[in-house]
């Protein structure tokens, strides 16, 4: 195990050659802008320039504006997020590492051009231009660097991933959109030839940086895993970072007797089909003395507090998302009412950081064949908000306008994938201003577009938002997210994509000073947290939108749900470099 993280570590290593790579680029177009500016070949750059110019037509001028605008920061941040989206939830098991690949790639090799660009000063060929000038040097091409990373990324992954024709042709095709931009680029008159080198070199240098630090593992654990020593069918084990080890239990679920069962169901999230599964479950598991109740708008707990008054209920199950698992909570917050989950709204944070299965029916069997255990609770108050509990997450900000604006037919189709498409709409909503008072300590002022106050930490498609949060740890995990510009939103998702990664242990810094992905994020942790922002902010409670407001004030309940859980499963992992199997109880 220790010469498998050190391995791990040499291999995150190289990441440090990033730094070098800004200082060859910036020294190549010193180089180039002073000392060999007059020497061939460069002195017959101007001429190639010209003759594009001369030669242009419209039918090749309306081409080469498409590619630009291929190219332009907004597309590739676009294009980035979809595809890295796409790797995380079209496959039937995540592409977590080649969407940590991708989106470092990008962000990397646009932090070494901005670098680059503020040392080396070269004019735009002198020629007439098609597309405005940008202020920045003309040497690297910013244009062509982010597509060789962007589409050149795509390309290794495919090489990686795919077989037979279908590799050849989607290599071939991927790799030659940053040749045509590059070409794009000199026909419109905004670099000079070595200017479409420099971007290519750039994009191919930290495809190379990136692919080794985070694909080249994998693909050897794939083909060099060794074949003795391992136990049969052993299956290296997800990412653990703290949210992962196991709560403390405290007694058998199938000790909780033949007592009466109030399951509470969202009639939409629980058809009649999933409703019949449930109560087989419930019949196997010797609950047949089961009440049902359905949920509304005005009663998401479904008129449980009056269902639990009479004595012998001994647990709820609650058939939805986590609004529905938040109101039952809610209810039962304080006693010693066991609450199952069955997972089947549109977003199941709750269940997915338990690590519940993901068939809802499946679920309620693996939770009352485990055990049961405490775990927290947050107490969420502000102006113009009645005090609620949470048991997933609350905010305020992008994630709550992203939350509010989703469309209701989008989330029927592509489930919690639609709050992706919304948040895209709010990526340019102003800063807000806010000071933080965490438990007794100091008043805190900061900028932020998003904050999140986590139970828990772990998002949809195992992306680690809050990494070090636990569900029974007696805090609250806060993180503020405040990307500057592009580059900032792609560093800020190469980070957390990062954290996926298996032996990417937690190094987050919990003081005012754990600033983290160049400042676009900073961790906090408390009992206690409040916020007042300097005017009101659209706020959301474990995924539903309440009233916005100027103030929120966020508190654990240590222990306050009494929750049922799977056993926990052994974890198998293998050390590549030992041939060896460690077996872990988690």
């Amino acid at each position: 195990m220790r010469n498998e993280r050190g391995a791990a570590a040499r291999r995150g290593g190289i990441l440090l050659l990033l730094p070098v790579q800004v200082a060859l680029m910036t020294g190549l177009g010193l180089l180039i802008t002073v000392p060999l500016a007059g020497r061939w070949p460069l002195s017959a750059e101007d001429g190639v320039n010209r003759a594009l110019a001369s030669h242009r037509g419209e039918p090749a001028t309306e081409l080469s504006e498409w590619l630009s605008l291929l190219a332009s920061t907004q597309s590739v941040i676009g294009l980035s997020l979809l595809c890295v989206a796409a790797l995380l939830l079209l496959p039937r098991v995540a592409w977590r590492r080649e969407a940590a690949f991708l989106a470092l790639s990008v962000a990397a090799q646009s932090a070494v051009f901005l670098l680059v660009t503020l040392v080396v000063e070269r004019s735009r060929p002198d020629v007439p231009h098609l597309d405005p000038a940008p202020p920045t040097s003309s040497f690297p091409s910013g244009h062509v660097g982010a597509a060789t990373a962007l589409f050149g990324g795509l390309a290794t992954i495919a090489a990686t991933r795919l077989h037979g024709i279908r590799r050849v042709l989607a290599v071939g095709a991927l790799a030659l959109i940053p040749v045509a931009v590059a070409l794009s680029r000199l026909y419109r008159g905004m670099h000079h030839p070595s200017d479409v080198l420099g971007g290519l070199l750039n994009g191919a240098c930290t495809l190379f940086v990136v692919g080794y630090a985070l694909l080249l593992p994998a693909h050897t654990r794939r083909h060099d895993a060794p074949r003795s020593g391992t136990a049969r069918g052993a299956a290296l084990p997800a990412t653990r970072t703290p949210a992962d080890a196991a709560i403390d239990t405290d007694t058998d679920a199938e000790g909780l007797g033949a007592g009466r069962v109030v399951v509470v169901r969202h009639p939409h999230s629980c058809d009649e089909e999933l409703a019949e599964r449930v109560r087989s479950v419930l019949s196997h598991r010797g609950h047949d003395d089961q009440v049902w109740t359905p949920t509304s708008a005005d009663d998401p707990s479904g008129g449980l507090a009056a269902r639990i008054g009479d004595t012998g209920t001994t647990l709820v199950v609650a058939c939805g998302g986590d609004g529905t698992v938040r109101a039952c909570a809610e209810v039962l917050a304080g006693t010693d009412i066991a609450l199952a989950v069955v997972p089947c709204g549109t977003g199941n944070l709750l269940a997915r950081n338990l690590r519940l299965p993901a068939d809802p029916a499946e679920a309620l069997d693996a939770a009352l064949s485990g055990r049961t255990a405490r775990i927290d609770m947050g107490r969420l108050s502000g102006d113009g908000l009645e005090p609620a509990r949470f048991t997933v997450m609350a905010g305020a900000g992008l994630d709550a306008a992203m939350v509010r604006d989703a469309s209701d037919r989008l989330k029927e189709r592509v489930g919690w994938a639609a709050y992706v498409v919304s948040a895209f709409g709010h990526l340019r909503d102003p800063r807000m201003r806010l000071s933080i008072r965490l438990d007794d300590g100091a008043e805190l002022e900061r900028r932020a577009r998003m904050v999140v106050i986590g139970n828990v930490g772990t998002l949809q498609g195992g992306l680690p938002l809050l990494p070090d949060a636990r569900p029974d740890s007696g805090r609250l995990d806060m993180v503020l997210l405040d990307p500057r510009g592009a580059a900032g939103w792609l560093v800020a998702a190469g980070h957390v994509l990062f954290r996926t990664l298996p032996g990417r242990a937690s190094t987050v810094t919990r003081t005012p000073a754990g600033a983290v992905a160049g400042g676009a994020l900073e961790y906090f942790n408390a009992a206690r947290i409040d916020i007042r922002f300097s005017k009101p902010q659209p706020r959301e409670l474990d995924g539903d939108t309440v009233a916005s407001g100027a103030h929120l004030t966020a508190e654990v309940e240590p222990g306050a749900l009494r929750l049922c859980l799977p056993t926990p499963r052994p974890r198998v992992a293998a050390s590549v470099s030992e041939g060896s199997a460690v077996t872990t109880a988690g």
